[in-house]
């Protein structure tokens, strides 16, 4: 079994040094419990809400500050998924994502969709998200808005996807009494839809006047929730990664093998269709 923790933390608008230290005891405290992969939120190295770019490029950092060096000695040989503020060597800003282990860096994800005001600060990400062979599986990364888009879990999970990691930020939103927050509710369809583990990591407090759902999650390959965050903010379960590779439903019904691509060019088109769609059936009633 792979214990999976995800740290729901309160991180402070432009603290890099404060934050740094609040994910390295996280990270800590974690692996001091039996975790194999530790989630952190979206942004833990530097906060959300920005005002300007400027204010988010006092605290980008690159790949190589030191910062994650102190992740991989205090996961003490986990892995380490983590949303910071990345300043590339194209001078641009980005939405990140670290996944490190002992040996250092092992890949960096730049959040491909951006969220609203994002886009005033940030540079949507150009390459594909990654899938990394990983001491404790196969992890892909996804971050936030990024879930919403149901082709992206499916193209990691076609890339051999045991665990989709997703660092988020989740402003609360109105919803029913008794109901989970949409997001999670996205991320849970996702996990069955793909019959992928998905570990979501939110954040916790108030910034600039946004509250947070708070919605970590650690999501079965079926779907269903396996663990919320407890009073420290930290969410775990113990999961066996490999039954995310028998994509079967029934004897006759497989997620994978059951796909028919040629339908589904559209989601590769750059088109955008609205108003009326003409009635492109085979057979309509008008036809009798």
């Amino acid at each position: 079994m792979t214990r999976i923790v995800c740290a729901q933390l309160a991180p402070r608008l432009g603290d890099l040094a404060g934050n740094q230290a609040l994910t390295v005891a996280a990270v800590r405290r974690a692996a001091d419990g039996g975790a194999r992969v530790v989630v952190l939120p979206e942004l833990a190295t530097s906060g959300y809400v920005f005002e300007t770019s400027e204010q988010a490029r006092r605290v980008a950092v690159t790949p190589e500050h030191p910062l994650f060096a102190r992740w991989a000695s205090a996961a003490r040989g986990a892995v380490v998924v983590g949303g910071f503020c990345e300043l590339g060597a194209d001078g641009h800003l980005y939405n990140s994502a670290a996944v490190v282990d002992r040996t250092g860096v092992l890949a960096v994800y730049r959040k491909t969709h951006l969220w609203d005001r994002e886009k005033t600060v940030f540079t949507p990400g150009r390459d594909q998200p990654p899938v990394v062979r990983t001491q404790a599986g196969r992890i892909g990364v996804l971050i936030c808005y990024d879930l919403e888009f149901p082709e992206m879990p499916r193209s990691m999970v076609l890339r051999g996807a045991d665990l989709i990691a997703a660092p988020v930020n989740w402003p609360l939103v109105p919803r029913p009494a008794g109901e989970r927050a949409p997001e999670i509710v996205l991320a849970m369809a996702a996990a069955r839809a793909n019959r992928v583990f998905v570990a979501c990591c939110d954040r916790s407090g108030v910034e600039r006047g946004v509250r947070w759902t708070e919605g970590t999650a650690v999501i079965s390959h079926e779907g269903w929730v396996l663990g919320e965050p407890d009073a420290d903010g930290v969410a775990a379960a113990d999961i066996d990664l490999e039954l995310a590779r028998d994509k079967s439903l029934t004897a006759h019904a497989d997620l994978l093998a059951d796909r028919r691509p040629e339908m589904y060019s559209a989601l590769t088109s750059a088109t955008v269709h609205t108003g009326t769609v003409p009635h492109a059936c085979a057979w309509s009633p008008r036809s009798r």
